[in-house]
């Protein structure tokens, strides 16, 4: 028993003893382990505190830059401050010293009108007392007073204009002896006015007669290309109604719409209906129709019996076939004011075939009117310029409408022909209503401006004329008046050709015999 105690009791001995030993180990290995421990927290902070130092002194040098570098840019910006103000500093003063030349400048300059001033007054009055004095030495030198003088003055005035008046009625005599032989013509021109023919005015449609009504949607095509592209080469508007076998063209321009006649009508014959081939026959039929101005105008010179009329006239004359003036031919205008003119020429004794050509080139300008600027009276003009007609034929042109005073007896024939066709019943298309409306219109607006004291419109509204009270219009004023009636009509009235203006002011003295 004792010999198994003692083991356990020294195994539990040699335990304690080495439990203590082990504690202790652990204990100085932990201390040296905290002493180790606490002497790298001391350099770690040190070295923290190095580095904290370190980063300190760079930041204060950086903010020290910064404020010397924002200081530099202040400075800088200050000096150029500083000079931009002393720039405009000079300019200002520069500015005072040219107000002040230029106010000194001014002062001299009214200084010297008054200087002027002043002397002219004086040399005024110098010269009514010289005027007086002048007077006074005539009524003494001549032994009669300034009514007795005028008295004297005024007879004798009398006297010379009796004589100058009998020997202007004697030349006024013999002059209307010579021109008498022309004034019976002109007399016999206005009695052969009256003569006249009839034709009826155009319209602005056309009609296509069709084999059936089948063909009608053929035109019309699928979803309408076939009728928009008809519509779209000639400008011409396609009216497919009700109508039995017909379709209806409508356009105000004539050659587009004979165009589109002839296209529509090969189309038709052809059969083949589709945008191309509408295409290809609308360029076929602007050919035609182009070669077909060409003898028109060929056959109106045959007609009225002229020849040597430049190519392009002709061609210009044909193109008229297809314009009208308030639905009136203007080529068969022109072939019956050509005709017409022709036998009155005859009549008179003047030159008929010259006569013929200004009738029938008296419209031409209507021809080119639509496409380009000014009246069909001026593009006339410069058209028998440009072709080189003679001067008759180019004033016979210009004074067909009165713009210009004609100077030969053929341009009033031309006149008298012109006012002949177009004023015929039938000639024309304009109502009688329309047209006294639009006189009345014309009147009005003349006499809504101030001054005027009674207006006229004359020759068939191609003129008015104005009378002015003299006292509220002057000449000057007439001038004005003249082109603000003229921009008014222009804005307010449609009509054809041109109106002219013409402003009359008359002064009158007026006195009694007792």
């Amino acid at each position: 028993m004792s010999q198994i105690i003692t083991p356990i009791i020294t195994g539990v001995i040699v335990a304690v003893i080495t439990w203590f030993v082990a504690i202790a180990y652990r204990k100085n290995s932990y201390e040296s382990k905290i002493g180790s421990a606490e002497e790298k927290s001391r350099e770690i902070i040190d070295e923290a505190l190095k580095t904290a130092e370190t980063k300190k002194r760079e930041a204060l040098l950086e903010a020290k830059e910064e404020s010397l570098k924002a200081k530099n840019e202040l400075d800088r910006e200050i000096k150029e401050r500083r000079a931009e103000l002393q720039r405009y500093e000079r300019r200002v003063l520069n500015k005072e010293e040219n107000v002040d030349k230029k106010s000194e400048a001014l002062e001299r300059k009214e200084q010297s009108l008054t200087a002027k001033e002043e002397s002219l007054k004086k040399k005024t009055a110098e010269v009514e007392q010289l005027h007086e004095k002048g007077m006074q030495e005539l009524e003494r030198i001549s032994g009669l007073t300034s009514e007795q003088a005028k008295e004297y003055l005024l007879k004798s005035v009398e006297d010379d204009v009796k004589h100058d008046t009998a020997k202007l009625i004697k030349e006024l005599e013999n002059k209307a002896k010579e021109e008498a032989d022309k004034k019976a013509k002109d007399y016999v021109v206005t009695a052969i006015q009256r003569c006249a023919a009839d034709h009826v005015a155009e319209t602005t449609v056309s009609v296509v007669q069709l084999p059936n009504d089948e063909m009608k949607g053929r035109i019309i095509g699928r979803e309408g290309r076939n009728i928009r592209t008809l519509e779209t080469m000639t400008g011409v508007e396609l009216i497919i109604d009700d109508t039995p076998e017909a379709v209806v063209l409508s356009g105000f321009d004539p050659i587009r719409r004979e165009v589109a006649r002839i296209a529509l009508e090969r189309l038709i014959v052809d059969g083949r209906i589709h945008p191309a081939r509408i295409e290809e026959m609308v360029e076929k039929a602007q050919r035609e129709v182009e070669s077909m101005m060409r003898e028109e105008g060929e056959a109106a010179t045959l007609e009225v019996g002229i020849h040597g009329i430049h190519p392009e006239l002709v061609k210009l004359l044909g193109k008229m076939k297809f314009r009208t003036s308030y639905g009136q031919n203007a080529l068969k205008h022109s072939i019956e004011v050509a005709q017409l003119a022709g036998l009155l020429a005859a009549e008179v004794g003047a030159d008929v075939r010259t006569a013929k050509r200004a009738g029938l080139l008296h419209d031409i300008g209507k021809s080119v009117d639509h496409e380009m600027e000014g009246s069909h009276v001026q593009l006339g003009s410069e058209l028998c310029r440009k072709y080189k007609e003679s001067a008759v034929v180019i004033n016979a042109v210009e004074s067909h409408h009165g713009d210009v005073e004609p100077e030969s007896l053929i341009a009033c024939l031309v006149q008298a022909a012109d006012t002949i066709s177009a004023a015929r019943p039938g000639a024309r298309r304009e109502t009688l209503e329309t047209y006294t409306n639009r006189l009345k219109q014309l009147e009005d607006i003349t006499n809504s401006f101030k001054g005027v004291d009674k207006s006229f419109a004359i020759q068939a509204g191609r003129e008015v004329r104005i009378m002015v009270i003299p006292e509220q219009v002057s000449d000057d004023d007439m001038v004005l008046m003249a082109r603000e009636i003229s921009k008014r009509i222009e804005n307010d009235l449609d009509y054809p050709g041109q109106i002219k203006v013409n402003v009359i002011r008359e002064s009158r003295a007026t006195d009694y015999a007792k």
